[in-house]
Formats: C-alpha cells, sequence, structure tokens
C-alpha cells in the first residue's frame, strides 16, 4: 500500500471524531431552551391544577347545598381546563423530544457507516501487510527510513483499529436506545392525545351537568334538597336489589366470571402501587361515615363502603396497580363504567376500577403492566362527584342484572378487602 493511502487512513482516523459527534448544537441548543420554557410552563399548570384539586376535595360536604355543588362544579370545570392546557404543553415537549430523537438516530447511523468504511480500509491494509514479509517490505521502500515510516504507519492504524471498533459498538448501543426511546415518545405522545380528547369530553359533560343542575332546580335550594332526597332513596332501593340479587346469583351459581385469590397475603405486604398520580382518599374502607352502616337509607344500602376513593380530578389517567389481565370491564347503573384486573403474580387477587369517565380502551384478555394507563377518571354511574373507586377482590364474580336492561355487574357485598392494606 502507499504512503499516500497510509496518511489517508490515519487522517480518517484522526479527524472521524471530529467530524460527527458534535451535530447541530445551535438547533439542539434551542430545542432545549424550548424544553426548560414548557418544563416551567408545565410546573407552573400542575401547581394550579393542584389547587382546584384542593378546592374540590374541601367542597365535598358543602355539594350537600346548591350554591356548594355549584361551586364545586366551577372548580371541576376551571380544573379541567387546567389540564388540558397541561396536556397540551406536555404534548408540545413530547414533539420536540420526538424530533430530536430522530435527529440523533440520522447523525448516529451516518457515524456508523462512516465506522464501517474506515474500518474495512484498515483491515484490508492490515491483510495486505500480513501477506509481505520484512524482506519484501525493505525491498519495496527506497531506504530504512521510509521502512520504519511505513511501520509506525502500521502500528498506529493497528492501535486505532480497537478503538475504532469499540466506538462502533458504542454507536450501535445508542442507536439501539434512542430508537427505543423514540418509540416511547411516540407512544406517550399518542396516549397524552387520547387523554386530551378525554379531557375535552369531560369538560362538556361537566358544563352540561351544571346547565341541567340550574334547570332542574331552578336555582332554588329547596328543589335541590328535594332532588337529593329523591338520589338517596334511589340509592337504597338499588342496592337492596342488588343484594337480593347478589345472593341469588351466589345460590345458583350463576357467575360469569370467577375468580378466587390463591392466599390472602400478610397485611402491609406491599402488593400494590397507586393507580392515579394523586393519594388524596376522599372515603376509606369500611363502615365510613357517608356509608351508615345498618341504615338501610345509608350510601350502600347500610352495607360498608368496599373500597376506597380516590379523587385526582376529572380526566385524571388510572393505572394498573400491578401486572395482570382483564378479566372484566363494562358500565352499569352502580359504577358506570369499570374495569377488572387479575393479578397472577399477586395471590390471584383482582383490582377493580369504577366510574371511569368512559369504557376503557383494553379489551378483555389483554394483559397489562404496573403503571399502565387502563382508563381515566370520571364520575358515571352511582356517583356523587368525580372520583375513582378502587376494590381489591378474594372472590370476584361476574353476572347479568336483567332487571338492570341486562347490564353486567360484580360482586359488591363480599368478597373485597381494604386496598390500603397493600398498598
Amino acid at each position: 500500500m502507499s504512503n499516500k493511502l497510509f496518511k489517508s487512513i490515519i487522517a480518517i482516523i484522526i479527524t472521524f471524531s471530529l467530524v460527527f459527534p458534535g451535530g447541530d448544537f445551535i438547533s439542539a441548543a434551542t430545542d432545549q431552551e424550548r424544553i426548560a420554557e414548557l418544563q416551567r410552563q408545565i410546573r407552573e399548570l400542575e401547581e394550579q391544577a393542584e389547587q382546584y384539586r384542593d378546592a374540590i376535595g374541601e367542597q365535598q360536604e358543602q355539594a350537600k347545598t346548591l350554591q356548594g355543588k355549584i361551586s364545586s362544579l366551577k372548580n371541576q370545570i376551571n380544573q379541567i381546563q387546567v389540564q388540558i392546557q397541561l396536556t397540551g404543553k406536555n404534548i408540545d415537549k413530547t414533539r420536540i423530544q420526538i424530533g430530536d430523537l430522530g435527529e440523533d438516530i440520522f447523525e448516529t447511523e451516518k457515524r456508523i457507516d462512516s465506522q464501517k468504511r474506515t474500518i474495512s480500509e484498515i483491515i484490508i491494509y492490515l491483510n495486505e501487510q500480513d501477506d509481505e514479509n520484512i524482506v519484501e517490505t525493505l525491498i519495496k521502500n527506497k531506504n530504512l527510513s521510509d521502512f520504519l515510516r511505513q511501520e509506525q504507519y502500521a502500528r498506529t492504524v493497528n492501535s486505532n483499529l480497537l478503538s475504532l471498533v469499540n466506538d462502533l459498538k458504542d454507536a450501535r448501543d445508542k442507536l439501539q436506545t434512542d430508537k427505543s426511546s423514540l418509540e416511547g415518545k411516540k407512544i406517550n405522545l399518542e396516549q397524552l392525545k387520547e387523554q386530551q380528547t378525554v379531557q375535552k369530553a369531560s369538560l362538556d359533560e361537566v358544563k352540561s351537568d351544571t346547565d341541567q343542575l340550574l334547570k332542574r332546580t331552578k336555582s332554588q335550594e329547596a328543589a335541590y334538597q328535594k332532588l337529593l332526597a329523591e338520589t338517596e332513596a334511589k340509592r337504597a332501593l338499588f342496592f337492596s336489589e342488588l343484594l337480593e340479587l347478589e345472593t341469588q346469583i351466589i345460590q345458583g351459581g350463576l357467575y360469569i366470571v370467577r375468580v378466587k385469590a390463591d392466599s390472602l397475603p400478610r397485611k402491609g405486604t406491599k402488593l400494590f402501587q397507586w393507580p392515579s398520580a394523586s393519594r388524596r382518599v376522599t372515603q376509606g374502607y369500611g363502615c365510613t361515615r357517608y356509608a351508615r352502616c345498618g341504615n338501610k337509607r345509608g350510601a350502600y344500602g347500610g352495607a360498608p363502603h368496599n373500597g376506597v376513593d380516590i379523587a385526582s380530578g376529572m380526566s385524571t389517567p388510572i393505572k394498573s396497580v400491578a401486572d395482570g389481565i382483564i378479566v372484566a370491564n363494562g358500565k352499569n347503573d352502580g359504577w358506570g363504567n369499570w374495569v377488572a384486573i387479575q393479578h397472577p403474580g399477586a395471590h390471584n387477587l383482582v383490582s377493580v376500577y369504577g366510574h371511569m369517565s368512559a369504557l376503557s380502551f383494553l379489551r378483555v384478555g389483554t394483559n397489562v403492566s404496573a403503571g399502565q394507563v387502563i382508563g381515566y377518571e370520571g364520575s358515571t354511574g352511582n356517583s356523587s362527584g368525580s372520583h375513582l373507586h378502587l376494590s381489591i377482590y378474594k372472590e370476584f364474580f361476574t353476572f347479568v342484572n336483567e332487571a338492570r336492561k341486562g347490564q353486567l355487574y360484580f360482586n359488591y357485598f363480599d368478597g373485597t378487602i381494604n386496598p390500603m392494606d397493600y398498598l
């Protein structure tokens, strides 16, 4: 090989790292500034959303009056509007990150191609060197100094070959990491778009509820109290009928889906993660003040509350508490839109999520991961306000309620354990 080719190879090795790593510094810096500004705006919006959540939580008791209920609904509207803005900022940030990753992937692929060409030239040269003995090399050179210079070139090339190979491995690893990250960002972007769609629908729903309430009560407190009394009577009748039906289902074994836990873990064992961003529990498990156990006019017909209520805000994402598989979902008058997940890795317990804003977009039989979004908080079914009803079952079953237009129900009165014991 000629000295000219030698020098070309050495030039490639020396300048290689100067050509590719830098990328578009100005563009990258600009994008980082935009992301930093969006992050600042996101923090501000998150603080506003939290303030509205606090206000809504404090107004739970005030909802017993018309003015309190209207005030709560207005705060819900404000909160959802802030959440829509917040989601929009997250969408913008994610789009920038996707663009940056795309550019990084393009530059890395260029770098890998160049590395491959450089390594190929070096290997060709080294193979030629192996085919020549020292005498032949001496003869080809005009004098000893040329020979020694060529040998020095060879050692330089050889010592840099390993470095280039390691760089190639690193570039390939980075490429794989960036591609995985890009796919994750794309999935996240679609989830954010879906979340924003749900939020806009929820905003329309709460505005409509507010208008309907004002029309039905004509802004009169007496009319509102009458409406509350009617709602309470209907709720008591609903749970009375449900208790009778559940008893018949158990006696006749008329289950559609039935799951029993393998064993009951010791209380305090952390099996599950929180299903939402907020840990604000608005109603606990068991005989709560709202449940009024033993009183047929209680919230659940005298029965205890069979789960916990968590309020994060209308249209907030609801996440699976653990890895599992969806065993049932549906919509009924009691729990609105709901979904049930069996957790084989958590003693075969079943988690149920009620009052979601819409039917879960995941079908029965779908595997889900801990923390995966399965729906969004709402106030569907027998609900006094936006919240997630979470129940954990040691024995779970579903059945058809023919008296309620063939709606799919799950057992309420028996089979649950306190979720707080395992969160």
